[in-house]
């Protein structure tokens, strides 16, 4: 019966532990931003001067 206890208290100080770091984690501001780096790379920092631009929903009859 010992035993028994002896294991709850150890399993309480250990998820006391991961609840700290949990804590810590976020107050160090880990948790900040989600979404912004998953797509960072998708998005372009600048648009060159020199392109034109197509659209898809417009038609463009070519006069000669």
């Amino acid at each position: 019966m010992g035993v028994i206890f002896l294991l709850i208290g150890i399993s309480l100080i250990v998820a006391g532990g991961f609840l700290a770091a949990f804590f810590w984690a976020v107050r160090s501001g880990q948790y900040d931003d989600e979404y912004t780096p998953s797509v960072r790379i998708l998005w372009d920092d600048k648009k060159p001067e020199n392109s034109t631009s197509i659209d898809n929903n417009s038609t463009t009859v070519n006069k000669p």
